[in-house]
C-alpha cells in the first residue's frame, strides 16, 4: 500500500513510517524538516511543508498521487497554529482525498480530547475530529492515552526528568491522576492495523495499555527504572503548578504548560479489555516493557539534563540581556579605549556600544523565540569569538587580569555548546 504520514518526524510519527516500513509499505512522510527524516529512514519518501501554512485540495492532489491511506499524526500541544494544523490543514486535505485515490484516514487524536477541558487544545483537536467525520472518507480515529516508548518526548520526558530530580520528586497535586499508557509500538501497530483494513471504518478507539496506574506510580516506576532509588516524594499544591503552567506559556517553550497539566488533570484512562478486543493484540504492561528495556547511562543523562536545558536556557538570555543593557549604560570608558587602541576616530565608539547592544539583544532574542538550539548556539559562539578576538587584540592584557574577564569566555562557550546539544526536544 502507499500511505502518506503526516508528522512524520514526530515522536509518533516516527514510529508509524518504522512500522508500515517493516510491513512492507510504501511511505511518503510530511513534515516540516526532512533531512534527518531521509537518512534515518531510506526507504521512505518524505515531502518538506509546514503544515501550519494551510495549502488548498488542489495543492495536496499532487501529494495524494496513488495514496492509498492518509495517516495524520500532526498534532502540537499549544501555540498559534493550533487550529492551523489540527483543524484547517486537515479540512484541505481531506477535500482533497475525496477526489483522489485514498481509501481510508487514520487520524491521532488524544484520549483527553472531550467537551469537558476546557483547552484550546482540545476544543480543536474536537473540530478536528469532526471536519474527518464530516468529510465522507473511510476513518478511523485513535484516542490515545499517555504514549511512552524506548525513547521519550513531550509528557514523558517531563516524566523522566521529574523523576530524574536528586534527592526528591515533585508530584502535582496528590498525584493520583489516572493514566492507561500505551507503548509508542503498540500505537503503530495499531495504526498499521487500521491502514490494512483490519479495524471496522467509522469508528474511534482509545488505544490504551493494560493497566491504569497513578502519576504517583508512573513516577515511582521510573525513577525505579532509571536506578535512582526510591522516590521521596514532595507534594507541590495545584494553584503552584498552574501558576508554572502560565509562566511556561509566557515562556512558550517550558517544560510546563497550562494545556499539559489541565489535559494531565482531566484524566487519561481507558478501556484495556475493550481496546485489546478490537485490535486481536494486548498491548504490553509498562512494567514490562521496563523490564525488558534496562536504562542505560544515556537515560540517565536525559533525565538529569531535562531541567538543565531550559535553565541553562532562560540563564544564557539573561546573560545577553544584561550584556546589552551594561555596555549601553556603563560601556563607554571601555569602548572608548578600543576605539583609540585600533586607530579608529573617537566619533566611532558611541555607534559601536550602541550596535553592540542592539546584536546583544537580537541574540537572546533568537534564544527565546528561535526554534533551532543549534543555530542560537552557533551565533553565540560565533559572536563570543569575536567578541573576543577583537578584545585580545585591542586589550591584550586583560588576559592576565585576575578576574578573567576574557577567561571566563571559554567555560562560557561550552555552556553555549551545551546548550546547542540539548537545547532541542526532538
Amino acid at each position: 500500500m502507499q500511505i502518506l504520514v503526516l508528522g512524520a518526524g514526530g515522536f509518533i510519527g516516527r514510529h508509524i513510517v518504522a512500522e508500515l516500513l517493516a510491513a512492507g509499505h510504501n511511505v511518503t512522510g510530511v513534515a516540516r524538516s526532512t533531512e534527518t527524516l531521509a537518512t534515518a529512514f531510506p526507504e521512505a519518501t518524505f515531502v518538506a511543508l509546514d503544515l501550519a501554512k494551510t495549502v488548498g485540495p488542489e495543492d495536496w492532489l499532487i501529494h495524494l498521487s496513488d495514496v492509498d491511506v492518509v495517516v495524520n499524526a500532526a498534532g502540537v500541544l499549544r501555540g498559534p497554529d493550533m487550529a492551523a494544523i489540527h483543524v484547517n490543514m486537515p479540512k484541505t486535505l481531506y477535500e482533497a482525498a475525496t477526489t483522489a485515490t485514498v481509501q481510508r484516514t487514520v487520524l491521532i487524536s488524544a484520549i483527553s480530547a472531550r467537551e469537558d477541558v476546557a483547552t484550546d487544545y482540545s476544543a480543536s483537536k474536537i473540530a478536528g475530529e469532526a471536519v474527518l467525520r464530516c468529510s465522507g472518507l473511510d476513518y478511523t480515529i485513535l484516542r490515545p492515552s499517555l504514549v511512552y516508548g524506548d525513547g521519550s518526548y513531550g509528557g514523558t520526558s517531563l516524566l523522566r526528568g521529574m523523576a530524574g530530580l536528586p534527592c526528591v520528586v515533585p508530584l502535582p497535586g496528590r498525584g493520583d491522576f489516572a493514566f492507561t499508557p500505551i507503548h509508542v509500538n503498540d500505537l503503530a501497530r495499531t495504526v498499521r492495523i487500521a491502514c490494512e483494513g483490519g479495524l471496522p471504518p467509522r469508528q474511534m478507539l482509545e488505544p490504551v495499555g493494560p493497566e491504569t496506574i497513578s502519576l504517583k506510580c508512573l513516577l515511582s516506576r521510573y525513577r525505579a527504572w532509571l536506578g535512582f532509588g526510591r522516590a521521596r516524594f514532595i507534594h507541590v499544591p495545584m494553584p503552584l503548578m498552574q501558576l508554572l503552567g502560565r509562566f511556561g506559556d509566557l515562556v512558550g517553550d517550558g517544560p510546563i504548560a497550562t494545556n499539559s497539566l489541565t489535559q494531565m488533570v482531566a484524566g487519561n484512562a481507558g478501556d484495556s479489555e475493550a481496546f485489546a478486543k478490537a485490535v486481536d493484540f494486548v498491548p504490553r504492561s509498562l512494567g514490562a516493557a521496563l523490564r525488558d528495556r534496562p536504562a542505560q547511562v544515556q537515560d540517565r543523562w536525559h533525565a538529569r539534563l531535562f531541567f538543565f536545558a531550559p535553565v541553562l536556557q532562560a540563564t544564557l538570555i539573561l546573560m545577553w540581556l544584561m550584556s546589552a543593557w551594561l555596555g549601553l549604560m556603563y560601556g563607554a570608558p571601555q569602548t572608548e579605549v578600543l576605539v583609540h587602541n585600533f586607530g579608529m576616530p573617537m566619533g566611532w565608539a558611541d555607534p559601536l556600544r550602541i550596535g553592540s547592544s542592539v546584536l546583544d539583544t537580537l541574540v537572546a532574542a533568537e534564544l527565546l523565540f528561535g526554534r533551532s538550539a543549534a543555530r542560537a548556539a552557533l551565533v553565540q559562539l560565533a559572536i563570543v569569538c569575536g567578541y573576543t578576538v577583537v578584545i585580545s587584540v585591542a586589550l591584550p592584557q586583560l588576559w592576565l587580569d585576575p578576574l578573567g574577564p576574557l577567561l571566563k569566555n571559554l567555560p562560557v562557550m561550552v555552556a553555549i555548546a551545551i546548550y546547542g546539544v540539548i537545547g532541542n526536544k526532538r
